[in-house]
């Protein structure tokens, strides 16, 4: 009896399955829109394009993303002597993009956590926020922008931090390439990726770079940039011009030429839209040209940059501060293996302007970089290292016994 209890039991459960089972098919072809519905609401994930969310009725989309970048650095004097270990997160951001309302408005927010990203400005504002804009994109050939964000001055700042193959940028860009700020943005594009291609960009801003908000009694300068961009073979893949390496592994030679020029009227910084605050109410007018050429094929990729800084006034400050007026030349070149391992050189030198030598304490300073990157999934998940050597001539006595070397490794991950 106990035997033929369990068995019915067992029985009845079996058939109690069985009934749920076909319920839940009946609901699921009855409710099937539904169901489809739901997917299609669901976020979509991939990896090095974030998570997606856009509703069925397509009234808005967002994207979000993050990355952070891991890096420690070892520097040696000439005699292999450590003189300095750092370790830090070198960068943690997270990004949204997206549309309203209909996909002709465009906005692009991106916050920095790291204290490389957010520390506080010389005139005690924080510095959160690095992206916060809306454009109106009427179709793809030009479109129109107000809020903050980098002002497209030259190749090597407009790059992402994210596709670099290196650890960072270069000391030229460091000192003369631009930044972010507040104001109006326009951009146009012509061509395509099969001929002749151009782009012209320009912006009217603030002028004090990023989460500066008012200018102070006195100066209400603002800064007037152009750009433009020629592409003689047609557009690189990938926006390939912003990113470097060629992981897109152009199938023909790729070529592009730029020229970019900024005046910055009645700055408050030493770097216009970066660097310390002048003192006693000072301001200066600060001028920046830029030139750069990018050339890609098959692995092949490389890179040359021209920028340099002036100003119609004095270029020395009441304080004993000074203006770092000159130019810098950069060179880099890689290639790529496998689509996996890529092998970069870069050589960077700065060339201050004869008056500020002495105040600089060289007269030319050379960098030159070994990097050596492994790309697991593109940008989004990379292995960094770079062995540098830094070399000063006509130095003052403060500078003697500049030269050192520099190692460093990098954890890039990014959704």
């Amino acid at each position: 009896m106990l035997c033929q209890g369990i068995q019915a039991q067992d029985t009845g459960n079996k058939i109690s399955k069985l009934d749920r089972m076909e319920s839940f098919i009946a609901d699921s072809l009855d409710n099937r829109e539904e169901i489809l519905q739901t997917i299609q609401n669901l976020p979509n994930i991939e990896i090095g394009k974030g998570i997606t969310f856009r509703p069925k009725n397509e009234s808005y989309e967002m994207t979000l993303r993050f990355r952070m970048q891991n890096m420690v650095g070892l520097s040696f004097g000439r005699d292999f002597r450590l003189t300095e270990t750092e370790a830090q997160i070198k960068r943690l951001r997270l990004r949204f993009d997206g549309y309203i309302f209909s996909p002709k408005f465009i906005y692009s927010i991106q916050l920095g956590f790291s204290s490389y990203d957010s520390g506080m400005l010389p005139n005690g504002n924080m510095n959160i926020i690095r992206d916060a804009i809306v454009y109106f994109m009427p179709n793809s050939t030009w479109n129109i922008g107000f809020g903050q964000t980098k002002v497209k001055t030259n190749r090597a700042r407009v790059n992402s931090s994210s596709a670099l193959q290196f650890v960072d940028r270069s000391i030229v860009n460091s000192e003369f390439g631009g930044d972010r700020d507040m104001g109006f943005f326009g951009e146009y594009y012509y061509g395509d990726y099969d001929s002749f291609a151009l782009a012209a960009k320009a912006s009217v801003t603030l002028g004090e770079g990023r989460n500066w908000n008012t200018s102070s009694a006195g100066a209400g300068g603002f800064a007037y940039t152009g750009r433009l961009e020629f592409y003689p073979l047609g557009r690189l893949h990938g926006k390939g011009e912003y990113i470097e390496g060629d992981l897109d592994w152009e199938e023909t030679p790729k070529l592009m030429i730029g020229l970019g020029y900024t005046f910055n009227n009645k700055a408050q910084r030493l770097q216009g839209w970066k660097g310390a605050a002048m003192s006693n109410g000072e301001t200066r007018d600060i001028a920046s040209y830029y030139a750069d050429i990018i050339m890609k094929y098959k692995g092949f990729a490389f890179a040359a940059d021209y920028l340099g800084r002036y100003t119609p006034q004095s270029a020395l400050l009441s304080d004993g501060r000074h203006i770092y007026t000159g130019s810098g030349l950069n060179l880099q070149a890689s290639y790529l293996f496998d689509r996996k391992w890529e092998v970069a050189l870069r050589n960077s030198t700065m060339f201050p302007d004869k008056g500020i030598w002495h105040l600089e304490g060289y007269g030319k300073w050379n960098q030159s970089t070994l990097g050596i990157t492994r790309y697991i999934i593109g940008h989004s998940l990379k292995v960094q290292l770079d062995v540098s050597y830094n070399h000063m001539t006509n130095v003052t006595p403060a500078m003697a016994g500049y030269d050192r070397w520099g190692i460093r490794f990098q954890l890039e991950l990014g959704l």
